[in-house]
This record gives structure tokens, C-alpha cells and sequence, in this order.
């Protein structure tokens, strides 16, 4: 009677932990499907976002960048390559990008010979862009927000020689079966770019030799 018993216990017992134990699995195969859905569902909302997404590359081939800098006596004009660039679009609306202008493709266009040849040189220099150590300019778009007049307004970052400042500039732009084509003329403040030389801001008795704070900055970009 007693082996009878104790047989009897440790089956009931052997037969509760099982059913426990099984327990523990189904609950634990439960969750395991849960989290499963859950991270279906996540990757499916990312995916969704995503194709919302579109990245275009600058042409630099068609793009182009041109300055006008001012003088007392008068102004230079000349141009300056694009290097390479990225723009994104949300639902067909410009959201951020970046701009890398190579610095070192300086050029004048409005003297000739030995004078435009002192010119680029100058400009190339420490005085100017010290291209030598910061061959490239970037201007990375963080926010673009609507303007008037069917203009975009775009906030930013332009780093010239190393130094980072915030920017803000009005564009033209049209977007078109994944294309992009904007024009902007932005105005920059050399000396914030440690860009003194001819500044009446930093330098005394300079007469006609002073040369403007500000210069202008031309885009042209086609990207797709």
C-alpha cells in the first residue's frame, strides 16, 4: 500500500511538473511570436518611411558655383567647381543635404593673363582661402522650410577654411520626376571664415585698397 502511494505521488508529482514545464514553453513560444510581430511590424513602418525617402546626386557636370567679390574701386567675378553633393527628398520636398565645392578650382573671369594669374594665386593663399590646407568648402543643408513667392527658405551650415557657421539663404527650386533644379544667391561674410585681408573691420587707412566683408555666392544645381 504504501510503495502503492508513494508510486502514485510520484506520478501525480512528474505529471505537474511536466504540465508545468510545458506550460513555461507554450508561454515562452508565446512571447517569443509576440516580440516577433512586433519587430515585423517596426521594420515593416521603417520600410514604409523609407520608400518615402528619395537621395539624389548633385551633377556636377551641369551644376555650378559663382562668386562676386566687391571692392572699393570696383568687383572680380569667377567660378568654382562642385565636387560632389547628396539631397534627399521627403515626399518630393527638399528635407537636407550637403554641397562640397572644391576650392582649389578657383578662377577669375573677368581679367586675363599675368593679372588673372595674381589674382587666383592670391585668392588660393592664406590670405584668402588657403586652399593648400582647406581644398574644400562644404555647405550641408539641414532644414528647408516654404518661402514666399513659391521660394524655399534653407537653413544651414557652411564651413570654409575649417570654420563652421549657420547660414540662411533663399532658393528657387523646381522638383519633377525625381529631378531637382534650384538656383540660389547667398551673401557671405568673409571675416567670420577668417578672412581679413582688405577688411576696413580689421585694418585702418586702407582707402581704395579695402575690399568688401561680403561676397556672393551663385548656386546652380541639377541633381537626380
Amino acid at each position: 500500500m504504501y510503495i502503492h502511494t508513494f508510486a502514485w505521488n510520484f506520478k501525480t508529482k512528474h505529471m505537474n511538473t511536466k504540465s508545468h514545464e510545458y506550460k513555461n514553453q507554450k508561454s515562452k513560444t508565446m512571447s517569443k511570436k509576440i516580440i516577433l510581430s512586433i519587430a515585423v511590424a517596426v521594420a515593416t513602418v521603417f520600410t514604409v518611411n523609407a520608400g518615402n525617402t528619395n537621395e539624389l546626386k548633385i551633377d556636377t557636370k551641369v551644376s555650378s558655383v559663382e562668386w562676386i567679390g566687391k571692392k572699393v574701386t570696383g568687383q572680380h567675378t569667377g567660378g568654382i567647381t562642385i565636387k560632389e553633393g547628396t539631397l534627399y527628398l521627403h515626399d518630393g520636398v527638399l528635407e537636407k543635404g550637403t554641397v562640397v565645392i572644391d576650392m582649389t578650382t578657383i578662377t577669375c573671369t573677368d581679367l586675363q593673363g599675368e593679372w588673372n594669374q595674381k589674382l587666383v594665386g592670391h585668392l588660393n593663399s592664406p590670405d584668402f582661402f588657403d586652399t593648400k590646407s582647406n581644398p574644400t568648402a562644404t555647405l550641408a543643408i539641414l532644414k528647408v522650410t516654404a518661402g514666399k513667392d513659391g521660394n524655399s527658405i534653407v537653413l544651414g551650415n557652411l564651413t570654409i577654411k575649417g570654420i563652421t557657421k549657420p547660414i540662411e539663404f533663399t532658393t528657387k527650386m523646381e522638383i519633377k520626376d525625381g529631378k531637382l533644379a534650384a538656383f540660389a544667391e547667398v551673401t557671405v561674410d568673409r571675416t567670420l571664415y577668417d578672412i581679413k585681408y582688405g577688411s576696413g573691420k580689421f585694418f585702418e587707412g586702407l582707402g581704395d585698397k579695402a575690399i568688401h566683408d561680403e561676397f556672393t555666392i551663385k548656386f546652380k544645381i541639377a541633381a537626380q
